[in-house]
């Protein structure tokens, strides 16, 4: 069976494609939790960690786009 499928390859897109799949939109969902207001403020702390939490994802995509733009597919 490994002639034809290349284990070590299809490992890295495994997690690869559930780091992608499911981390990004969970640390969307993060972000989105921590900005949701507590008693109608939103703590400072909680505002810093949900925009950073948004700029991984953005970062995530940006780099994503790129890397097809630029041919890597």
């Amino acid at each position: 069976m490994d002639k034809y499928v290349d284990l070590a390859a299809l490992g890295r897109v495994l997690v690869l494609s559930l780091v992608v799949g499911a981390g990004l939109p969970a640390l969307f969902a993060l972000g989105v939790r921590a900005l949701a207001p507590v008693d109608g403020k939103v703590p400072p702390v909680r505002a810093a960690a949900g925009w950073l939490c948004f700029a991984v994802c953005l970062a995530a995509v940006g780099l994503g786009v790129a890397k097809l733009v630029l041919g890597g597919h």
